[in-house]
């Protein structure tokens, strides 16, 4: 008869837990469990819930042990051969070797390559990088003057839209948006860099949780210009015709200017998405015609009271 292996805890107030889910063990339970099964040994009042505590101990690690963890990693990258396992490996390692705090050249050289000289830091670049992108908007707007076919129009058209050039001169075109440096602005990013996708234009959220810090490294950097500004109601479909119809029936009426300064260069009607989450097909949204002229408030008549 083969003798039976007892389990037995050397503390009282311990407990065994199986390592892949945190399933308390018992005397009887331990009996079923096949050879090699993994166990961890928990101390009183602490828990374990498997996988999920131990990525919770590799999250919760600091920046002095990063390291040793990028050693080992490297390590284990060097041996392994199954392609998704390689894949996981260097993305590990590549988050933990971002220099994310470091914002001067010369504090991370690696992070400026391939950048013009003039840019001093990784804030004063990425501002740059959306103010480039609202400037090609606004040369969207600007050449679609051509598209009214008289001078009259045309000169009317220039009008509207110089207003909404010096509404973004004034706003140092919204480059806020991804500066973490920018104090008055609505920051599309937390202090530390990190951007999280604000899902598709016909959804509240990003339902996969895409998230980068271009900030971090020089392929976070890359990667970060395939995101989007994307319009929810859309700008070729929508409200550039919208503008242009409103110029031409204005008939002594105030274009509202301010209206689709918002719906073009602001995050009242931009979205930032991950290239994934950029939907390219039809959006079906117009911009709202009670908003596309100034409305005049008229003053009440003064009614003459007797004597």
């Amino acid at each position: 008869m083969a003798n039976r292996v007892k389990l037995k805890v050397p503390l009282d107030g311990c407990r065994v837990c199986l390592y892949e889910d945190g399933t308390e063990v018992t005397e009887d339970y331990f009996q079923r469990l096949p050879n090699n099964t993994e166990l961890v040994l928990l101390p009183k009042g602490q828990s374990w819930h498997g996988y999920v505590s131990d990525i919770e101990c590799l999250l919760g690690m600091s920046d002095e042990h990063s390291r040793s963890l990028i050693e080992a990693a490297q390590n284990l990258l060097v041996a392994e051969k199954a392609p998704k396992r390689r894949r996981l490996l260097q993305d590990f390692i590549a988050n933990l070797s971002e220099n994310t705090d470091a914002e001067c050249r010369e504090e991370d050289e690696a992070w400026f390559e391939g950048i013009d000289s003039r840019f001093k830091t990784k804030s004063a670049y990425l501002k740059y990088s959306c103010e480039s992108r609202i400037r090609g908007y606004q040369k969207e707007v600007e050449d679609s003057v051509s598209k009214l076919n008289t001078q009259k129009l045309q000169t009317e058209y220039r009008k509207v839209v110089d207003v909404m050039i010096n509404q973004l001169k004034q706003a140092k075109y919204n480059g806020c948006y991804f500066d973490r440096q920018e104090k008055e602005c609505n920051h599309l990013c937390t202090q530390e860099g990190w951007f999280s996708c604000q899902g598709a234009f016909d959804t509240d959220k990003c339902l996969s949780l895409h998230s980068i810090n271009p900030y971090g490294n020089r392929e976070s950097r890359i990667l970060f210009s395939t995101w989007n500004l994307d319009h929810r109601i859309e700008k070729k479909r929508a409200i550039i015709p919208a503008l242009i119809e409103a110029v031409k029936n204005r008939n002594g009426r105030e274009v509202n200017c301010n209206y689709f300064y918002r719906l073009l260069f602001t995050i009242d009607n931009l979205k930032l998405v991950h290239i994934a989450c950029h939907k390219k097909t039809v959006h079906n949204l117009t911009c709202d015609a009670k908003r596309v002229y100034v409305r005049i408030k008229r003053k009440e008549k003064k009614q003459s009271t007797k004597k």
